[in-house]
């Protein structure tokens, strides 16, 4: 089953959980940008999913906690609430090759993980992808 579908039926399930917390509207302490390069644009309907690092450290598992799809802004947010935004290590799985495959084009890259530590979650941490066919970069932004 694709991310993509994962993520629609996420949503639906929490529909009723959203409509009850409307008014306790709280912004994610993590974000990302996806920007395709090749473009000059927004990398918008990017399928990506989010997971922690859990367990023992010689059973640890990657843990998925939430998925979503880039707005028209290349943006997606509300990945994590700051109460569920702990300490430990995390990554960010992007569905690129879904992504280009819907632009009619093709890439080197099936997907790109960027796995990153949070030590202190309290800060806000910002995950820029910028993104061609044939490469891409990040950093740590503000």
């Amino acid at each position: 089953m694709s991310v993509t579908r994962l993520c629609h039926i996420k949503d639906h399930l929490q529909s009723e959980k959203k409509l009850e917390t409307m008014t306790h509207v709280h912004r994610s302490p993590l974000t990302t940008h996806v920007l395709n390069t090749a473009q000059g644009a927004p990398a918008a309907n990017l399928a990506l999913s989010l997971y922690r690092l859990e367990g023992p450290p010689n059973l640890q598992e990657w843990r998925p906690l939430t998925c979503g799809v880039t707005n028209s802004d290349g943006r997606c947010p509300d990945l994590v609430s700051p109460e569920t935004f702990t300490a430990g290590m995390y990554k960010m799985r992007f569905e690129t090759g879904d992504y280009w495959n819907k632009l009619g084009e093709t890439s080197f890259y099936p997907y790109v993980e960027i796995a990153f530590n949070i030590i202190d979650p309290s800060q806000k941490y910002h995950i820029p992808l910028l993104l061609s066919q044939f490469s891409y970069s990040t950093y740590r932004g503000s």
